[in-house]
């Protein structure tokens, strides 16, 4: 097993007044050579957006968007004629493939919105465009991991073009669980949304990440009131 920890102060912050974001990975104004990808996983924000502002239009290529509000409603409009609302519970995918614009803004005018933001690379390049979003709020498991994202249309939550999964824990009382990975050749970043848990012998706290790879499964220990995202990934694509 390989590991790399990765606290939450070590990200790249950035304050620009309307916008507060924590960068786990190189981006923007942040670079790290040492963090500028975890396998597949190209980007993982963490933004606050001041109520009524956000993302003017803007392009993508080629890339796997996966956003998920944490608090409040986001505000999407896109060149492929969506236009909807992100609530908090739910989960939003953009495969940009051959090219988009799209705009993102905070729907509230009253309070911030907390969300995150990731990238990760497909394995298929130059694929149509698509835009889909799920509410994750039926598929809620108590003091479980159920799963939000994989690479199956048909699978539950959402899909997209690469060999990935996701899972979200919403753990009420400590709980221990073991993860078994769906792929030897890949790896998961465990972040820590809320609360947190002991990874093997790693013990993580609110905002901490872990990246395991080269292991068929993980142990994971969550304390009371704790939220976790695992981000399963190809460590070589």
């Amino acid at each position: 097993m390989k590991t790399i920890h990765h606290p939450a102060n070590s990200r790249g912050s950035q304050n620009h007044g309307w916008l507060e974001v924590n960068h786990s990975f190189s981006f923007a104004n942040f670079y790290d050579p040492n963090k500028m990808n975890f396998g597949a996983l190209r980007v993982l924000n963490d933004d606050t957006i001041a109520a009524g502002m956000g993302f003017g239009r803007h392009p993508h290529k080629d890339m796997e968007i996966i956003t998920i509000p944490l608090k409040g409603d986001l505000e999407h409009k896109d060149s492929m004629g969506y236009s909807e609302v992100i609530k908090e519970g739910d989960i939003q995918v953009l495969s940009a493939g051959t090219g988009i614009e799209h705009s993102e803004h905070n729907k509230n005018k009253d309070q911030p919105i907390n969300l995150l933001q990731l990238w990760i690379f497909p394995e298929k390049r130059a694929v149509k465009p698509r835009y889909d979003q799920q509410s994750i709020r039926d598929l809620k498991k108590r003091d479980e991991f159920y799963q939000i994202l994989s690479p199956n249309a048909n699978d539950q939550g959402v899909w997209i073009h690469q060999n990935a999964w996701m899972h979200m824990g919403e753990f009420s009382s400590e709980k221990e669980q073991i993860y078994r990975l769906k792929e030897k050749k890949n790896g998961v970043y465990v972040f820590v949304i809320e609360g947190g848990a002991l990874v093997d012998s790693e013990y993580l706290q609110k905002r901490d990440a872990l990246g395991v790879w080269e292991t068929e499964s993980l142990n994971i220990k969550a304390d009371k009131n704790s939220k976790i995202l695992l981000i399963e990934v190809p460590m070589k694509f």
